[in-house]
């Protein structure tokens, strides 16, 4: 539990990056053996693109740097439960498992509205924990849309 604090901890560090720049503040880090292999932010706004969430950006960067589309034994921490497009890289790319902080009832793809890291019919499943620093990613959130409001 210790570890997924500082690792989730890392993972706002860069979700507050998200939102200095106007992008939605959800930040995400990638390890491997206690160990950082890449983490991102939020970028679809610079971008002008919708897949460059935080969770599919530390993944490119990772397979990049491991020289491998297979991120086998990794652990994902990031800071809202990723959607639909992010759980199916989580599948495609093999992690290990998925940590993040608040819920998203609206379009969570690890428990809230749908599991996709558990399909029976999927080749690859994935662990997930939600809540790790749940307050403090939910705040982020609220705190951003409120002044956007």
């Amino acid at each position: 539990m210790a570890q997924d604090c500082f690792w989730m901890q890392q993972a706002l560090e860069e979700a507050k990056k998200a939102g200095i720049k106007g992008e939605v503040p959800i930040g995400a880090v990638l390890v491997k053996n206690n160990k950082k292999i890449a983490s991102a932010h939020n970028l679809t706004i610079a971008k002008n693109d919708p897949t460059a969430h935080a969770e599919i950006l530390c993944l490119r960067q990772a397979a990049k740097r491991l020289k491998n589309v297979r991120l086998t034994g990794t652990i994902l921490y990031v800071t809202v439960e990723p959607c639909a497009l992010c759980a199916g890289a989580f599948i495609w790319s093999r992690i290990k498992k998925v940590v993040f902080g608040c819920w998203d009832i609206k379009s969570g793809a690890c428990g809230s509205v749908v599991n996709l890291s558990q399909i029976k019919q999927f080749n690859h499943h994935f662990q997930c924990e939600g809540g790790i620093l749940e307050k403090d990613s939910a705040k982020l959130l609220q705190d951003f849309f409120k002044d956007k409001r």
